[in-house]
């Protein structure tokens, strides 16, 4: 469904938890969140998470927003409050030639599957930011700009970001030329000349124009879209 149950809604006022607040007043619970990491990278994995939150006190993360509006230090202390406060959670870490087989939107939507299937408790609601995912087998609403509105998509956003940078992090030790550990294989003009001058790495997303244009060394490689015609983000 793409839509709040018949009679709820949400006040735009309501705050973080005001989703999760409406929908237990409507005796549904537990909701889960669910957010991906990536999905406009052209390098590393894609990676989701989901988190089902406490009601009341109990499921307030200190400093929880957006996982991009945070300094790399405060997704950490958030991702560590998460973990220890969460009802449950999940990640799910998709490589590149998973993304190059399936397609940027398929891994995408087949990667938040996964990560609700993963949870250790079975949700009533999904939310879901920015578009409906289907198959998650429990009813479920797309969020616009819902890691910036509902708690339990923030904290989905912060596992799947705070543990996709480690392993950006941990993929340029073996390939320092990148610099992965700065731009996180997103596309920045560092990146695109060092994929000029060295080629992709076997974790660049040969799907994405400007690493298949690197696979003939010395290109200039411009910007990054997918075959979908999807621009990095």
């Amino acid at each position: 469904m793409s839509e709040l149950p018949r009679g709820l809604t949400v006040r735009r006022d309501a705050g973080l938890y005001g989703y999760e607040r409406a929908l237990r007043r409507a005796g549904i619970d537990p909701i889960a969140g669910v957010d991906e990491a990536g999905r406009g990278a052209c390098a590393g994995p894609l990676v989701a998470g989901a988190a089902i939150l406490a009601s009341g006190p109990a499921g307030v993360i200190p400093g929880l927003r957006d996982s991009k509006l945070l300094t790399a230090a405060a997704r950490e202390r958030c991702y560590a409050a998460i973990l220890r406060r969460a009802v449950a959670w999940s990640v799910v870490v998709i490589d590149a030639d998973e993304c190059d087989r399936l397609g940027m939107h398929v891994a995408n939507v087949e990667a938040l599957r996964r990560a609700v299937a993963l949870l250790d408790h079975r949700p009533a609601y999904v939310l879901t930011d920015g578009f409906p995912v289907d198959g998650l087998e429990v009813p479920g609403l797309a969020v616009w700009k819902g890691d910036r509105v509902a708690a339990c998509i923030a904290a989905a956003s912060v596992l799947a970001k705070v543990t996709r940078d480690r392993i950006m992090c941990g993929m340029d030790a073996t390939w320092p030329v990148y610099d992965f550990k700065t731009h996180k294989g997103y596309v920045t003009d560092a990146h695109n000349a060092a994929l000029g001058r060295h080629g992709p790495s076997p974790v660049h997303r040969m799907r994405f124009v400007n690493v298949r244009r690197a696979s003939v060394v010395g290109v200039d490689v411009g910007g990054a879209w997918d075959d979908r015609g999807e621009g990095s983000r």
